[in-house]
């Protein structure tokens, strides 16, 4: 159980099966499709998070709490909590994904933000290094942590950190964190704790109900009739299915286990063609989506946001083996589908575990 998985590049079950893993913020829309892929796999999961995000959730929807094998309720700022909390639940692998994950809430509410993704990251890591047992730390960072230049190619995993609002600007931070705790505490320990960072963003996906999202805000008005306001048509984003970079953070996770070479920081995106403006990722629902979806640009003045961000993956690429396995018309396709067995009634989780026992098919064949 200690090898990487065969071939590279793909999610080994064996690996994960009885594996002990912690997915922090796994009430969260990426930490439940995450939480139930390793339920899927056999793993041994605890959950930590400060309560559910959003009215409707994935987590509640899919009754991912039901198969946990412990779930703490715990706000990752409170560090005596967290050190608690890891300490009890004895994990192997620690996956990081609590956060504040929302750039317009950011603006209202900066201290949060930073509080939530810098402190919290430094009280989860701390609190890693004084657990033994704990041989892999993944933390879930975003695409937004890099000084964004406005480029049009993809940035790079050395490219300088950054951010112009807080949300970026406290991912960026978050980012030095890692860095400082990996060569501080944790390179010169052959044996002990591996830490990685993944960087991804723009990811969309059945059950996404978060607040100024494009899919999530999208998806509500197909299921209600009104309209959509869209606020920048021609921003372009890396958007890929949320189970492309799950993947990528469970092969990390892998391949981290088999050798603290891989502790470093490692992009996960879609290939360049992939990254599409926001008005025609909204045309292409309109053609999926079998009722009307109407949509406007919304003229009102808008906080900042960037205009192109890109990510290059060509590290996970070469070093790693991983690719995305859902291109971008599959991945709006399994979309559609998803809200519409949710708008029929379907059950919820029988329709996900289903859309990630085909992923993971697509991925043994390469497709």
């Amino acid at each position: 159980m200690d090898l990487i998985a065969t071939p590279a590049g793909r999610v080994d079950p064996a690996f994960w099966d009885g594996r002990r893993v912690l997915v922090t913020g796994h009430t969260g829309f990426k930490g439940a499709w995450l939480s139930m892929w390793l339920q899927s796999l056999g793993a041994e999961v605890t959950g930590l998070s400060n309560g559910i995000p959003t009215d409707p959730a994935l987590y509640e929807l899919a009754r991912v709490g039901e198969a946990m094998k412990r779930e703490l309720k715990i706000d990752v700022r409170d560090f005596l909590s967290v050190a608690e909390g890891v300490a009890t639940s004895r994990p192997e692998i620690v996956i990081h994904m609590a956060a504040q994950s929302l750039v317009r809430r950011s603006f209202v509410d900066p201290r949060e933000t930073y509080e939530t993704n810098v402190m919290g990251t430094v009280n989860l890591f701390e609190a890693a290094r004084q657990t033994s047992g704990i041989r892999v730390v993944v933390n879930v960072t975003s695409d937004k942590c890099y000084e964004n230049r406005e480029w049009e190619w993809g940035y790079r995993e050395e490219e300088p950190m950054g951010g112009f609002d807080p949300y970026s600007s406290s991912k960026g931070c978050a980012e030095l964190v890692t860095a400082a705790f990996r060569r501080s505490f944790f390179e010169a320990d052959s044996s002990g704790l591996r830490l990685a960072s993944a960087r991804a963003g723009n990811v969309i996906g059945g059950g996404d109900w978060g607040d100024d999202r494009l899919l999530a805000d999208t998806m509500r008005a197909a299921l209600s009739g009104e309209v959509l306001y869209v606020r920048n048509p021609a921003a372009v984003r890396p958007w890929q299915h949320v189970l492309n970079p799950l993947s990528g953070y469970l092969v990390l996770a892998q391949a981290l286990w088999a050798s603290r070479e891989f502790a470093t920081a490692w992009n996960f995106g879609p290939a360049d063609e992939e990254a599409k403006p926001v008005g025609w990722l909204v045309e292409r629902v309109r053609e999926l989506w079998p009722g009307a979806v109407r949509w406007e640009h919304d003229q009102q003045p808008q906080p900042h946001e960037a205009r192109y961000l890109k990510l290059d993956s060509s590290r996970a690429r070469a070093r790693l083996g991983w690719l995305p396995t859902w291109n971008l018309q599959e991945a709006l396709e399994r979309i559609v589908a998803w809200y519409q067995a949710f708008a029929g009634g379907a059950d919820v989780r029988t329709a996900t575990l289903e859309q990630i026992k085909d992923f993971t098919a697509a991925q043994a064949v390469g497709v």
